[in-house]
Order: C-alpha cells, then structure tokens, then sequence
C-alpha cells in the first residue's frame, strides 16, 4: 500500500527524532532527501556531530528536591517553554506546500522559539505573523549593505524579536551527496525574502584569477561588515556559525549579544571539528569577556549540529549552551506531517529534556552544570596560541 505523505496523523512507530528521518526518506523525493540530509565533502563533520554527542555521559544524582522544577527559560527578555530553537531553514516549501507557516505554527504551539531564514519560501512578513510566540531573523549578508539593510529593516517592522546573522557560508560547501542525487532548486519553490532584491552587478574576472577566491569572495563580509550591522538595528545580534574562541572574542568586542556554535550542520567546510567539542571554549571565551566587561550584559551561548534527542539538549546545556537549535529533524518532521509533524517532535524532544532533567537530578535549565556530565579527556582540542586552553571549565 502506498503511504500519501503529508499525513493527518502520526504513524504510531514514530517515537524519535531519528524515526522521522526514516519517514522522510519515503515522503521526500530523493534528491531533496539526499539534499537535506548530507553533509559537505567526505561528511567527516556530519559524522563528527553525531558521534560527540555519543561520547558525552551524563552523571545523575539521587535524591535532589523537584519543588521548583521546570524546563523553562528566558532569552533575551522573552520566556519559552524549554531551551530549544527551531535552527533558521531555507525552502521549507521543499518539505511541505505551507512551508516556514507550519513549523512557524507549530513552534507557536509549543511555545518554541523559531528563526526564519533569509532563504524562506514564505516572506518574513507572512511567517512573522504566524503565531504570537517571538520570532528571530536569520540574515545572510547581501552583496551590497543597501539590500543587507533592506532585509534588517523588514524584519524590524515585522516584529522580529532579534537578528542571527551567519557567518561560516560564504561561499557553499562541496556537497557531493547532493551532486550525485542531481538535486535542483524546483521553479514552484523561490527564496521569498530576495524577490525584489536587485541582484549584484557581474564582476569581471581576468583570466587567471578563481570565480572563487577572487569573484564570490570578493563580496564576502569582513569584521567590518559586522560592526556596521551593529550600528544599524537596536535588536539582539547573534553571529551564528562561530567555532574559534578567537573569533568568539572578536564578535563580542563588536558587540554581539548572543553566539551560536555552530559548523552549519557539517554542510560547509567539510573537516572542521563538531560544534559540541568547541562549545566548552567558546563559553570560557564569553565568560572571561564578561569578566572583564562588568558593563555589558553577559552574551546568550547556543549550539546547533547533531542534536536528535533531549538528552542532547542536556548535554550541551552542561559544557555551556544557554540553548540549542534544532535544524534537520524538524524540516523531516514537517516533511511526514506538516505543523502536526513538527508540534510532536517538539514535543517528543521536549518531554525527552524533561525526563533528562528529572533523572539526573536538575530541576531547571540552570541547575545543569560542567559535573553533570563525563568527557573524554581529549574531547576539545588544545589551539595553539589560543588563551582559553588552561580557563576553567564553565
């Protein structure tokens, strides 16, 4: 018999992140799937994601009071329902007609934080009005600040509660799995938000220079580009898709309220270490910032890449995550069941937090600590030259 996807309903073997991921295989033709679920390169990093997580155990404790429990928290001035994000996803219309609208709703719905892309198939100003829970905007840097600011002012008079500007995609990543399986932007599904964006003039190159090194990453944004984003919108700032501690440091002096860990779910730079191993050096960067700014209030830490379950919220919540977001399983859930889709794996991931909390002995969010967990004692690299090698742990 076969399955017509999207369904009203949730098939009853559907428990788990993961299971969703087995769904969309069916629901999703294959050069989408291929498409989503790979990584960049050989997928050392994609693997890498995953496999950090895995070697993260947590330690409960026993006998520890729940009479203020809860997995609530606060970012930037707005309360959520727990510490997880739905990651900014581009052509969301790909998985389901209604597109960012359903996982808007459904993160509506489960009081779930929720980032729309530069790259949504529904404009900003549609998705901004699904739901009443906060919203924040994903920003690509356009190849000239007119439409860059173009893009910031839109989201402003939306209502979006903060900006996440990426940094680590400047130029796409080699993702062969997407290559072999053809895939192909579809005419019906366009990226809404750049419509009436005029696009950059051709830039001549000479003969022997790279439409690389020489044509799209002439366009590239710097640290300038960043300080004069600053300058232009009131709202949080999160630089999203940092890695090095250096550049953690760096964003801050710019003035970024917020970081996200993150190596593009291993769709970038292929070889590059898994955002988990980095996020204990990225939080001894922002902690010793705010150490030495008593003047500025303390920068929000998020993670994505590799989160499937909620003992993985737990665990990056324990080496310094203030939260996470969560990308890939959310675009197959919407792919098998539209918002229906989405509202149960939020709530599924939701519940497994929940149960996480309750079993180690942490009431709330904050109560999860650096010794609610065990690491290898190799699990975040030394860097050379780099100061927060010898920190203490957060």
């Amino acid at each position: 018999m076969t399955t017509h996807y999207p369904l009203s309903e949730i098939p009853p073997d559907i428990v788990c992140a993961d299971d969703y991921e087995r769904h969309a295989r069916e629901a999703l033709p294959h050069s989408t799937y291929e498409h989503i679920a790979s990584g960049s390169g050989d997928e050392i990093t994609l693997r890498g994601n995953r496999d950090a997580f895995q070697q993260v155990q947590i330690l409960p404790r026993m006998l520890r009071r729940f009479d203020r429990a809860s997995a609530q928290l606060s970012l930037f001035g707005d309360r959520y329902a727990s510490p997880m994000v739905v990651a900014p996803l581009a052509y969301q219309q790909l998985a389901h007609p209604e597109g960012e609208l359903a996982t808007a709703a459904a993160a509506d719905a489960l009081d779930c934080g929720f980032v729309c892309s530069t790259l949504a198939s529904c404009s900003l100003e549609r998705v901004a009005s699904a739901g009443r829970s906060p919203k924040w905007f994903q920003l690509y840097f356009q190849a000239s600040r007119a439409n860059t600011l173009a893009l910031v002012r839109r989201a402003e008079q939306a209502g979006y509660r903060a900006i996440v500007v990426t940094v680590d995609s400047s130029v796409t990543g080699i993702r062969n799995r997407s290559q072999r399986a053809g895939f192909a932007l579809p005419d019906n599904v366009q990226a809404a938000n750049l419509r009436e964006l005029a696009p950059p003039p051709p830039r001549p190159l000479k003969q022997d220079e790279s439409i690389i090194l020489n044509g799209i990453m002439a366009d590239a944004p710097d640290w300038d580009e960043l300080a004069w984003l600053r300058s232009q919108t009131a709202l949080p700032l999160i630089v999203k898709g940092i890695i090095h501690p250096e550049d953690a440091r760096q964003a801050l002096l710019l003035g970024a309220d917020g970081l996200v860990v993150s190596n593009h779910g291993g769709r970038s730079l292929d070889g590059c270490p898994a955002s988990l191993r980095m996020l204990p050096l990225i939080r001894r960067t922002v902690d010793a910032f705010a150490a030495s700014h008593p003047h500025r209030t303390a920068a929000t830490v998020l993670l994505d890449s590799g989160i499937r379950r909620g003992s993985d919220v737990f665990k990056a919540l324990a080496l310094g995550a203030d939260a996470v977001l969560l990308g890939r399983p959310c675009f197959y859930a919407l792919s098998v069941a539209g918002a229906l889709g989405v509202a149960h794996l939020l709530r599924t991931l939701k519940e497994e937090f929940e149960l996480t909390l309750a079993l180690s002995g942490c009431q709330t969010p904050a109560d999860i600590s650096r010794d609610a967990v065990i690491i290898p004692r190799d699990f975040s690299p030394d860097i050379p030259g780099c100061e927060t090698n010898h920190a203490t742990d957060h």
